[in-house]
C-alpha cells in the first residue's frame, strides 16, 4: 500500500487522512477481528479520516482509490485482501462529505460497483431506486437529498406516502428518536410505528437485547441494573410527519406521512433499525 498516494487522493477531495500502525499486542488488546479500521475523528474544529492497522499487516494491506470525484468531495476506496482460507476478498468503502461532516460507509453488493455514483445508488434502501424512476426523477437528480422520490437526512430516507393513514394497531409518538447503534438520534415530530420486536438498549448494549436476555442480565449482573436501559423496537415499520431534527443536518419538514427507511450502509454493517 502506497501511503503517500492514498493521502494525496484524500487531500484532492479536501480531506486529511491520518495513518497509524499499532504494535501487534496493542492491536490484539483492542480485540479487533478485522485487518484495519477506517473512521472519521474530530481534532478541535477539524475532522480527519483515520486509518488504523496492525503493523505486522503493513505488507499485506492493499487499499486503493478506484474512483475520485473532487468536485463532489467523494471517493471510492477498495480493500483487496485474503480471508482466513486464503481466498481473495474485496470490500469497498464510500468516503465523502455530506452536508456538514465527513463520513465513511461500507458499500453493500460489491459486484459491479466501480465508481462513486454506483456506490451511492447501492447505499439506498431497497425499493428507492425503483421509486425515483416511477416518480420521473432525472438521473442527474438521483443523488440529491431531496427529489420527487424521497427526502434524505443522513442515513435516513423518507418516502412520500400521502395516502397513508394510521390504523388501530399503530402507535403514535411525538418527538420520537430514530437511531442506529452508536449513532446520534434523529428526532421526529410525529412518528407512527407498527410492529417490530421489543428490545432494551443502553451504552453497554447499543444493538439491544430482547426481553428474555434483558431480564437475565439484570438478574445476574448487578451493574447491569444501572445501565440506563431504554426500551425500543427493532425493525418496525415506521412513518414520519412534521419536522425531523439532527444536530449534524439541516432540519427537514414532511407535510404528510412518509415511510422511513435506513440506508443500505446500515444493512451491510448488520446494524438493526431501532426506534
Amino acid at each position: 500500500m502506497e501511503i503517500l498516494n492514498l493521502k494525496e487522493k484524500f487531500a484532492q477531495m479536501g480531506a486529511v487522512l491520518d495513518v497509524e500502525f499499532l504494535p501487534e499486542r496493542q492491536w490484539a488488546r483492542r480485540n479487533r477481528p478485522v485487518t484495519f479500521l477506517l473512521d472519521v475523528n474530530s481534532t478541535g474544529q477539524q475532522e480527519r479520516f483515520t486509518l488504523t492497522a496492525p503493523a505486522q499487516n503493513l505488507a499485506e494491506l492493499d487499499l486503493r482509490v478506484v474512483d475520485l470525484r473532487p468536485a463532489e468531495r467523494h471517493l471510492l476506496l477498495l480493500s483487496a485482501e485474503k480471508d482466513p482460507a486464503g481466498k481473495p476478498r474485496k470490500e469497498k468503502f464510500l468516503c465523502g462529505h455530506d452536508e456538514r461532516h465527513w463520513f465513511v460507509a461500507p458499500v453493500p453488493g460489491q459486484r459491479g460497483i466501480a465508481n462513486v455514483f454506483q456506490a451511492m445508488e447501492a447505499l439506498k434502501p431497497g425499493g428507492v431506486a425503483q421509486l425515483q424512476r416511477r416518480a420521473g426523477v432525472r438521473r442527474k437528480d438521483w443523488q440529491k437529498r431531496r427529489n420527487a422520490g424521497y427526502l434524505r437526512q443522513g442515513e435516513w430516507f423518507f418516502l412520500p406516502q400521502p395516502e397513508f393513514a394510521p390504523t388501530s394497531e399503530a402507535l403514535l409518538f411525538a418527538w420520537e428518536p430514530i437511531t442506529r447503534p452508536g449513532g446520534q438520534p434523529h428526532l421526529v415530530e410525529e412518528l407512527c410505528r407498527i410492529g417490530g420486536e421489543t428490545v432494551y438498549v443502553c451504552a453497554q448494549r447499543p444493538r439491544g437485547v430482547n426481553e428474555a436476555n434483558y431480564k437475565w442480565l439484570i438478574e445476574h449482573n448487578r451493574k447491569a441494573r444501572n445501565w440506563n436501559w431504554r426500551p425500543m423496537r427493532r425493525d418496525p415499520r415506521v412513518w414520519a410527519r412534521g419536522k425531523v431534527r439532527h444536530p449534524d443536518h439541516a432540519t427537514i419538514t414532511l407535510p404528510f406521512w412518509h415511510r422511513v427507511l435506513m440506508s443500505g450502509e446500515s444493512r451491510d454493517a448488520r446494524v438493526a433499525f431501532l426506534d
